[in-house]
């Protein structure tokens, strides 16, 4: 029975790697986020709208607890779940946590290129979004780093480097 938790900042790449990996490995995956919007028919965005982000982080911890049932399964969790309640702990009871640790410059990079899909970012650019980051890694790092497995996943620009370290990733966990 295999139950993997991929970590990171937003844009470390835990949903590509994470489905990369569930296929060469033969399991379920698990968007967190994803699967959140398919349970209460709204996305996260509206959600935090609607109700805040404490409500959300609510919804967020119970629908990992229940995910955390499954066997088999490649979880990639939203950047903020491992920073809130104890389910950094909780992870690591349950499974084995992979942190997907990129650069401040690497997360900014990718992020600038979709941050119109992002509403927390949608207003930060340049260095205004490399300010943003740094501060919340700042903050997260100190969760994520509690992981099981840290892995660089600073090289993700291609489908090649993806099943590179979905290849490695195969290895550790």
């Amino acid at each position: 029975m295999k139950r993997i938790f991929l970590i990171g900042y937003m844009g470390a790449g835990k949903t590509t790697v994470g489905k990369d990996l569930s296929e060469r490995m033969g399991l379920s995956f698990i968007d967190l986020d994803s699967y959140i919007e398919s349970r209460y028919h709204k996305t996260v965005r509206q959600i935090f709208e609607e109700k805040g982000e404490e409500a959300f982080r609510k919804i967020e911890r119970t629908v990992l607890q229940g995910v955390a049932l499954f066997e088999n399964v490649i979880v990639s969790t939203g950047g903020g779940a491992p920073a809130y309640y104890d389910n950094m702990e909780f992870m690591n009871r349950k499974g084995t946590t992979v942190y997907l640790q990129v650069s401040v410059e690497e997360l900014a990079n990718r992020l600038e290129v979709c941050k119109h899909t992002r509403p927390v970012l949608k207003n930060h650019s340049g260095k205004e979004l490399k300010a943003f980051i740094a501060e919340n890694l700042r903050k997260r790092e100190p969760f994520y780093k509690k992981a099981t497995v840290i892995f660089d996943a600073e090289n993700m620009l291609s489908e090649t480097d993806v099943q590179n370290i979905s290849q490695a990733l195969e290895k550790l966990v």
